[in-house]
């Protein structure tokens, strides 16, 4: 069961509140819709329910808020939007990378799959899929953790009727098996068809919530679209042929309301009266069909006591048969937007629209619950950025392009005698930052960013522990590969300086070991650099940008302060620090500690140093600043 309780949102400047006040639940074993015109805050009510946007308010799922659930991803499965992945990744692909997040074994991957009937297109890249496709693999990621609720934000939206079938077909399905269900959806008629319980929203508030059958009789009403040259002549006509005439005792007056252009809508009557006085005064008319009409947002009746009146409770249990069963629709297309009569079950002159089975398609089942779901492992983080870093080739493409400029930069540089620390690096001093350095940045910029596009993850993204956790796996994952680029740009310039120009083009300098230290540190720092500003402000070029703002602002900076005399000194602190320690450690302690201490010295080291800590404070101090309350 889903309860939302008193769901506001942070209030903006001369904007009204996207968000105000709203409560409704969505119930075990129903589909509730949570209905609304573009702008009426359903998405917006969607984030604040799992702690994505700052506001007021709660959310519990089955009696507990999202960030004391030990893991959110299998309790509440999510679709938000319409990007469900990297186009350059595999569906299977992709959803083995979600599967490592959400701590389930990748043998669930072919369940989702098949259930969604995507197992035939496994291998294929998800920038081929269609609009239908991609919704499908929003599903199977939102299943992944077998959750005991769905959120889905507009699923059937822009879906083609055979599509939009399905989706109901599986929702319905899920549903019967005791799944709490809550959608959203912009079509009255369309919740008529799929929901149980009808929450209705007007800018943020609520304004009714109602079964389906209550909602379908006081909002949806059947009615008699013509559309003619002389609409102003035939909506004369048929109201004085109205006034003349008594109507039957049960039958509604008849209502005519001129629409827009040569169009009219016939409440309270029937396409074989309309069509019987256009021809009886010689009328030409070029449509007329029976269609059910949205009267729009309808309040619940007010008490005699002044307040509304609640609708009335449902009974907690499964879905009833009647309702079990999705329903195949063919929309015909029409200029106002209405949905024709035998669409909705309601036939010319009924009293109220009552949704009907209609055309029925086989019920899709739920995927297969997980047998038994393993122990918390606190190296999914891992297992995910691991995923997410060689499962495309942006990673693998930057790298090979880091090495062959700074295998090419190496090459020229070792013609004009450059310095070997240089040489090595392929540095020149023209440029800020060496490539295997600004490579390296570049790969931590891209390393945040896309957990904010998957909605399967969004349960997880509003809770600080976890958000730290993903942070760590990054830091070791981008630390590593910069180690390794560090290492294995050096490497390759030796190499080719070495085939080209000889043995004395490579001799070593005496504090080799040290200024490897220094190269590897430099290129760490430049990817951390990247990876941070890039979390921090959610944007790879801004992470570049801390990249390059390091050397080229800070480091100057530094140099100024550090050229300036001394009157103080840490020479001997490594020996300091031995006598005051418990434990007395090998001397190569000692050596590591000297070494760290040069290395940090250095304008570089200190600007490196400096700009990662404000990062990671500034990182930190966000998460815990942005939590909703």
């Amino acid at each position: 069961m889903i309860q939302a309780i008193g769901l506001t949102s942070a209030p903006r400047r001369n904007q009204r509140l996207a968000v105000d006040d709203l409560t409704f639940e969505a119930r075990p074993g129903r589909v509730t819709v949570l209905l609304g015109a573009p702008g009426a805050g359903k998405t917006s009510a969607l984030r604040l329910m799992l702690r994505l946007d700052p506001g007021r308010g709660v959310a519990l799922f089955r009696g507990r808020a999202l960030d004391r659930v030990d893991h959110p991803t299998r309790e509440v499965g999510v679709l938000l939007g319409d990007v469900p992945g990297h186009p350059g990744r595999t569906a299977r692909g992709h959803l083995r990378m979600l599967s490592a997040a959400v701590g389930v074994p990748a043998d669930r991957v072919a369940d989702v799959l098949d259930v969604v009937g995507l197992s035939g297109l496994a291998d294929q890249r998800i920038g081929d899929f269609s609009r239908g496709m991609d919704r499908r693999l929003g599903l199977a990621a939102a299943l992944l953790g077998d959750p005991h609720t769905l959120v889905l934000d507009e699923p059937a939206h822009e879906l083609s009727p055979r599509e939009t079938a399905w989706l109901h077909g599986l929702l319905r399905g899920y549903a019967a098996q005791g799944g709490a269900v809550l959608v959203t959806s912009q079509d009255p008629k369309e919740a008529a068809r799929i929901a149980d319980q009808v929450v209705t929203i007007d800018e943020g508030r609520l304004v009714a919530d109602q079964p389906v059958a209550e909602f379908a009789r006081t909002r949806l009403r059947p009615r008699v679209a013509v559309r003619s040259p002389f609409a102003a002549r035939l909506a004369h006509l048929l109201t004085v042929e109205a006034d003349a005439a008594r109507p039957a005792p049960g039958r509604p007056a008849l209502e005519v309301v001129r629409e827009s252009g040569s169009r009219l809508s016939v409440y309270g009557s029937s396409c074989a009266a309309v069509g019987e006085i256009a021809h009886r005064h010689n009328i030409l008319v070029h449509r007329l069909a029976d269609e059910t009409g949205d009267t729009g947002p309808v309040a619940p009746l007010p008490r005699a006591d002044g307040r509304r009146s609640e609708p009335a409770a449902l009974p907690p249990g499964p879905a009833s048969a009647s309702t079990a069963v999705a329903v195949a629709v063919a929309e015909q297309a029409g200029d106002d937007g209405a949905e024709p009569a035998g669409q909705s079950g309601a036939g010319p002159g009924s009293p109220a629209p009552t949704p009907s089975p209609g055309p029925s398609v086989r019920p899709v089942p739920p995927p297969r619950p997980l047998p038994r779901l393993p122990a918390p492992d606190p190296a999914w983080p891992l297992r995910y950025e691991l995923h997410r870093a060689t499962g495309v080739r942006t990673v693998w493409t930057v790298t090979a392009a880091a090495l062959v400029v700074s295998l090419v930069v190496a090459v020229v540089l070792a013609r004009t005698g450059t310095p070997q620390p240089r040489l090595f690096t392929g540095w020149p001093v023209l440029l800020p930052l060496p490539p295997a350095a600004f490579g390296a940045g570049l790969i931590g910029a891209l390393s945040f960013g896309q957990e904010f596009r998957y909605p399967a993850l969004a349960p997880d993204q509003g809770t600080v522990p976890r958000r730290l956790g993903l942070l760590g796996a990054k830091l070791t994952v981008t630390g590593a590969a910069a180690v390794l680029l560090a290492f294995s740009s050096v490497a390759l310039d030796a190499a080719a300086v070495e085939l080209l120009y000889g043995d004395d083009a490579i001799a070593l300098p005496a504090d080799w070991a040290v200024a490897l230290a220094g190269w590897a540190g430099l290129t760490l720092g430049c990817a951390w650099a990247g990876l941070l500003a890039a979390g921090l402000f959610r944007s790879t070029a801004l992470g570049l940008v801390a990249v390059l703002a390091v050397p080229t602002l800070v480091v100057p900076v530094l140099g100024a302060v550090l050229t300036r005399p001394a009157a103080r000194s840490l020479i001997g602190f490594p020996e300091r620090l031995r006598s005051a320690a418990v434990v007395q450690w090998p001397s190569e302690v000692d050596q590591g500690v000297s070494t760290a201490l040069r290395l940090v010295s250095q304008p570089v080291g200190w600007a490196l140093a400096l700009s990662l800590a404000g990062l990671l404070g500034a990182y930190v101090l966000t998460m815990f600043r942005g939590r909703p309350r």
